[in-house]
């Protein structure tokens, strides 16, 4: 079964399904199900085993070193025409049998639990368990699912089928899976509000560039037996793509947030455009800030709210997103950054009034690199999207320098799933973005404009607003007049209220950048606010 509530990814319906050559994996030195004995099981376990190997961290980049140095060889197959069939409810009806889990038979902590292939997950992915330094892959059987209301007759599924992905679950709770590995590189995971919300990637590569995106599979995962009272579960996986090549360790541990500890190590097999590391992938529909598709009888619908960011010089910056009418790309240049990640800030049901996927419950996503990532920058590519089935919004971390053939690249970063980020400024947080028609109410209005409402909470402006001190609002915009600007205490929220109507100088719809942040005599106050906005054509700004 997906994850509850699982969006596709919208490039995960636009990318193009490779064919594997049979034994391309076997010719370079990797496990393949084809080649599993049929007699292997382990005690107390319903799973079929491979011979043991050795296996560490070390081996596993040489396996991704190797790869680079070798010509790109295309990984999936020619699916069943039953499970090629398979409709979005015929899918989620497929089960994996819980007595079949990994580490059923153990006393530990946690259990793995694995996706069958089907529906847009139609490349076999390797299935391996790491204990006492060796790993041995698990072998596909269709007595591991029970086929629901799929049609799917399990006698007539061929043995060597593969797995689609796997997911992950405390004992004590089998049904709840904390995080997901399903589909090209893309993961998911958990705060203690049990809601999936947006995704993380292993790596981007063209994203927002005008060319063709690449995306990258993990094709291989080994997950290693945990200790009896271990609160970790430690994955690796062997990733591979026409440009690159790479070998990830992701130690997982559940809670409130949830953390990933990722060490990664890259193997370019061609100079790359633009790669992205950390990749954080989102939905953004419509909010209080933009309604162009605000068509639905819900107020709000997004994964996320805002792109959050801390610079290498300790700047705090908030950047609302949008659904833009066309392909928008920011990049915000950094050397060392401290973090970022997508958010949802906004966490009352009242905004949303989605009883079903409970946008409110949504995860955080907070990316930590460990030491020094150099110069680059974190860039957001935001893509028109018509409802909530695309997963429309990308951010991540582009280095200053390109990737080249027979460089190893060494990126270790933390990732946070939770209803907030671990780290937040001492500053106040810009809490919501709102936006309509300017003017001055009872006056004729003589030019068309837009009206922003931005609201701070946190920091000093509670006791600031209880004696309703002046609270300075600097203020910056491109390509527009700036009007009636204010800033007052906003008690409802024990914070202040900043709002101002933007002209645009030109006729045309040239894109306008805004930044905000409050201060007073003492210094800053707030966290920076930074928005893009696009006019709409001359011909749709009707002066009411």
């Amino acid at each position: 079964m997906l994850p509850r509530f699982c969006t596709i990814p919208h490039q995960m319906n636009r990318r193009k399904f490779l064919k594997r050559a049979a034994g391309a994996f076997a010719a370079l030195g990797l496990p393949s199900a084809l080649l599993l004995p049929h007699d292997s099981r382990a005690a107390g376990q319903n799973l079929r085993f491979g011979p043991p190997q050795p296996f560490d961290f070390a081996a596993l980049k040489g396996q991704a070193r190797a790869l680079a140095v070798a010509p790109y060889q295309r990984h999936g197959g020619q699916l069943p025409a039953a499970v090629a069939a398979l409709d979005w409810d015929q899918y989620q009806s497929i089960r994996y049998r819980k007595d079949h889990a990994l580490w059923a038979g153990d006393d530990h902590r946690f259990l793995a639990q694995f996706f069958h292939m089907g529906l847009y997950f139609k490349k076999p992915v390797t299935m391996h368990e790491v204990a006492g330094g060796q790993a041995r892959e698990i072998g596909y059987e269709p007595a591991m699912f029970d086929y629901g209301d799929s049609g799917l007759d399990k006698v007539g599924l061929p043995a060597d089928l593969g797995f689609a992905g796997f997911r992950l679950n405390r004992r004590s709770d089998p049904e709840r899976d904390f995080a997901a590995f399903l589909g090209a590189s893309y993961f998911r995971a958990v705060g203690a509000e049990g809601q999936y919300g947006l995704s993380a990637r292993g790596l981007a590569i063209d994203t927002g560039t005008g060319s063709d995106e690449e995306f990258p599979d993990f094709v291989a995962f080994y997950l290693e037996r945990p200790a009896g009272d271990s609160e970790t579960v430690v994955v690796y996986a062997l990733l591979d793509s026409p440009s690159i090549a790479g070998a990830y360790r992701f130690a997982v541990t559940p809670g409130e947030p949830l953390l990933m500890e990722i060490d990664s190590a890259l193997y370019p097999r061609k100079a790359i455009e633009r790669i992205g590391l950390g990749p954080c992938t989102s939905m953004y529909q419509t909010g209080e800030n933009d309604r162009r598709m605000a068509w639905d009888w819900r107020p709000e619908i997004h994964d996320s709210d805002g792109l959050a960011m801390h610079s290498g010089s300790d700047e705090w910056i908030w950047r609302p997103l949008t659904n833009p009418p066309q392909l928008r790309f920011n990049m915000f240049s950094d050397r060392d950054p401290r973090g970022f990640g997508l958010l949802q800030r906004d966490r009352d049901f009242g905004h949303y009034q989605d009883d079903g996927v409970f946008y409110e419950k949504r995860p955080c996503l907070w990316v930590e690199p460990k030491g020094g990532w150099g110069e680059g920058s974190v860039q957001l590519v935001e893509i028109p999207t018509v409802d909530e089935t695309f997963d429309n919004i990308v951010a991540f971390w582009n280095p200053k320098e390109k990737p080249q053939p027979g460089q190893e690249l060494l990126f270790g970063y933390r990732l946070f799933w939770g209803a907030a980020p671990p780290a937040e400024p001492a500053l106040a947080q810009c809490v919501s973005t709102r936006t309509g028609l300017g003017g001055v109410i009872g006056f004729k209005r003589l030019a068309w404009s837009q009206r922003f409402a931005v609201d701070f909470r946190g920091g000093n402006l509670a006791q600031l607003a209880a004696r309703n001190a002046s609270v300075e609002p600097v203020l910056q915009a491109s390509g527009a007049r700036l009007e009636t600007v204010s800033a007052r205490p906003l008690h409802e929220i024990h914070g202040y209220r900043v709002m101002f109507d933007a002209v645009p100088e030109k006729d045309d719809s040239s894109q306008i950048d805004l930044r905000l942040f409050l201060r007073d005599a003492s210094g800053a106050l707030s966290e920076t606010w930074l928005y893009q906005w696009t006019p709409p054509p001359l011909a749709e700004r009707k002066v009411y």
